[in-house]
């Protein structure tokens, strides 16, 4: 059996397409789980700020996927991600099953150059300084040798998804023949991380016995762009007119007044006021390239829509 926790969002549901090829035996996880077309998973309903539902999820597992998404909000972060990671944890403990957590990269803080697995833990954030927690746990129990585990880091993602940042800001309004948004600059260079790709390559970290206790970048394209490439690339896959107005800091301030998750992007900002360039170098020299160029990853999420014109 494999265990998705937080089966419902966009990570997890692509996941529990991709473990199909390693096995049948798959549980989804979540607060309202929800049934694949065409799969009969076993679906579990369950709070994991809960420890008994936490471990009744758990139990029978060989390997658990967490891909739980909280709402963007670091008092809620601080709040449950330090709960939720015990209760994960101490279940994997109890029941002997292997614990894959899909990370993202808010514990490196600002970093010069390529981010790599070994890079220092150097938080420039709230939620950075959560991420940053909930890894340090997980590694204390791997060392105690009483979990077996890996992080499956992915940069910023990039797909069908109303989590991600280019999908609000970019992919959404040119699918609606709107114009795009870009926060704060255009002109620095930022990887995205494909989200199926992500989700590809973390059932084949999952199923690879050799790849646990490690840190793991998911395989990103290399050819990185700017954020004005990448909008005039979603522009032209799209066949619409490149339009975008840039939110500058003030106005992120001011939007921050009425909106939370706009308030919650502030301190974030310096993932896109500076080159942000994610290396999959380790993934690709162990399993090979399996990541598609910003240039076919954009062409399939496009196919999904109409053409529009803008």
């Amino acid at each position: 059996m494999q265990t998705i926790l937080g089966s419902t969002g966009a990570v997890g549901t692509l996941l529990a397409h991709a473990l199909t090829p390693y096995t049948q035996k798959i549980r989804l996880v979540s607060r309202n789980p929800k049934q694949l077309t065409g799969y009969q998973f076993e679906l579990v309903k369950a709070d994991l700020l809960d420890p008994k539902a936490a471990y009744h999820s758990i139990k029978g597992s060989e390997v658990v996927y967490l891909t739980v998404g909280m709402a963007y909000n670091s008092t809620v972060w601080k709040r449950d991600w330090p709960i939720l990671i015990q209760h994960v944890i101490q279940a994997c403990e109890e029941t002997g099953a292997k614990l894959v957590f899909f990370d993202n990269v808010y514990l490196y803080g600002k970093v010069d150059g390529w981010m790599v697995e070994d890079c220092p833990i150097n938080p420039g954030s709230k939620k950075g300084e959560v991420r940053a927690e909930v890894v340090r746990r997980i590694w204390e129990a791997v060392k105690r040798g009483s979990l077996n585990a890996l992080i499956a880091r992915s940069a910023d993602y990039y797909g069908i998804s109303p989590l991600s940042i280019p999908f609000i800001t970019v992919i959404d309004p040119y699918s609606k023949g709107k114009a795009a948004r870009c926060l704060l600059s255009d002109v620095h260079l930022h990887s995205y991380t494909y989200l199926p790709d992500a989700a590809q390559a973390t059932a084949l970290l999952g199923n690879t016995e050799s790849a646990y206790n490690q840190v793991w970048h998911l395989p990103t394209d290399t050819q990185v762009l700017t954020a004005k490439e990448f909008i005039q690339l979603a522009a032209e896959t799209f066949g619409v007119k490149p339009s975008y107005s840039i939110i500058s800091k003030r106005m992120l301030s001011l939007l921050g007044i009425f909106s939370r998750p706009m308030r919650e992007m502030i301190e974030m900002g310096y993932q896109t006021e500076h080159d942000y360039l994610f290396s999959s170098s380790k993934f690709e020299a162990t399993f090979g390239k399996q990541y598609m160029s910003y240039q076919e990853g954009m062409a399939e999420i496009a196919a999904h829509y109409p053409k529009s014109g803008l």
